[in-house]
């Protein structure tokens, strides 16, 4: 059974609040959880948006992970200095960021980079530009599968796209990218019959393009919630990123996920307004606040109903009693956004604070 206090650290007087802490162990278990869903590594690509950290890369690289999914030019760079030797930019890359997309090839040669594309104009774009740098260009086709966020209508132009990608000479057709981040059915059986009508006109057009010859190899779909249901189907590569960390709100939602929660933001009270109110110093600035309240699940107090929040401040109402300066242990409910807002977070290993990893792919530029 777990240890009911698995998240509290023995000494916190010199911990700057808010901190966001992680717990390698428990990443490690989630890396092992993930590879059992996935039924192994060979068609895991584990996406790195939530982390963002060098030393949870290398953690995956250790147990045999090899493909990666990242959002930006600075995700990439960070996995090809890691020694990803398979990279997946899920951004079509637009303006500069296509100069940047190439330069990073000739930066890392020995790792395989590819990326998306949605319209024939991108491909083009990407094809004159692989033609005069003598560059060969890996590319997914996005497709829409009902998010209405990125990607191409699996229909007729989606043919004609994917031929354009054929008939260049410099570009090589990978297959389809097709996320499906709309959907949020939080019965696992509900989800599958949500996501088999989300995905049946990508199958549809998969066998259009092979009876014309045209072999689709793979297909990068899902996200968290539906990667355990592409795990099953064949020639599909899975792309989770948020069981790494984990968080409250995908703990809450999808039970069948089990995945533990593994980084924990710690906060502490600098105000008491009024009988059972009180103030954390945990506002916008230090935790995800793009959806409505609450921002966190705390672990102490146990009973915590959070009424605002501003730029940095929590008000939370408690029965519980709480001294100006006590610290207190919150999990995210959304952690991707959360991890952003800091610069390092601290490791906590055997209940002590053991070091810090740097969120080296914070920003949107590293070196390229």
């Amino acid at each position: 059974m777990e240890d009911q206090n698995w998240y509290t650290i023995a000494s916190t007087k010199n911990i700057v609040t808010p901190a966001l802490m992680v717990y390698p162990d428990r990443i490690v278990k989630n890396i092992e959880k993930m590879i059992a869903i996935a039924g192994g590594t060979e068609m895991l690509r584990p996406h790195i948006k939530t982390h963002k950290m060098a030393e949870v890369i290398a953690l995956q690289l250790q147990f045999g992970i090899r493909k990666f999914k990242c959002a930006t030019i600075a995700e990439a760079e960070l996995l090809a200095k890691c020694g990803a030797k398979d990279i997946l930019l899920a951004m079509q890359p637009v303006a500069i960021n296509i100069n940047r997309f190439f330069e990073l090839i000739t930066a890392y040669p020995n790792t395989c980079f590819s990326t998306l594309v949605d319209n024939s104009t991108s491909v083009k774009n990407l094809s004159e530009i692989a033609v005069a740098r003598n560059t060969t260009i890996n590319l997914w086709l996005d497709i829409d599968c009902g998010m209405h966020r990125t990607g191409i209508a699996p229909e007729g132009e989606a043919i004609v796209v994917y031929k354009a990608i054929i008939k260049a000479t410099q570009l090589v057709a990978k297959g389809f990218h097709v996320y499906d981040g709309h959907i949020h059915d939080e019965d696992i059986e509900e989800r599958k019959k949500t996501c088999a009508i989300a995905f049946a006109p990508v199958l549809e057009l998969k066998n259009k393009l092979q009876k014309e010859g045209i072999k689709i190899e793979t297909i990068i779909a899902g996200g968290t919630p539906t990667f355990p249901i592409f795990a099953s189907r064949e020639g599909i590569e899975t792309s989770p990123g948020t069981p790494l960390l984990w968080d409250a709100g995908y703990g809450s939602n999808y039970k069948d996920l089990d995945f533990l929660p593994a980084a924990v933001l710690l906060t502490r009270v600098v105000s008491k307004p009024k009988t059972n109110l009180v103030c954390f110093d945990l506002g916008h600035k230090a935790v995800a606040s793009e959806m409505p309240l609450p921002r966190v699940q705390f672990l102490t107090p146990n009973k915590a109903n959070q009424i605002s929040q501003s730029e940095e401040h929590l008000v939370v109402e408690t029965a519980e009693e709480l001294e100006i300066g006590e610290v207190c242990y919150a999990v995210p409910i959304h952690i991707c956004p959360t991890v952003s807002k800091y610069k390092s977070v601290l490791t906590v290993e055997n209940g002590s604070v053991s070091g810090s990893w740097d969120v080296a792919a914070r920003d949107h530029k590293m070196t390229i």
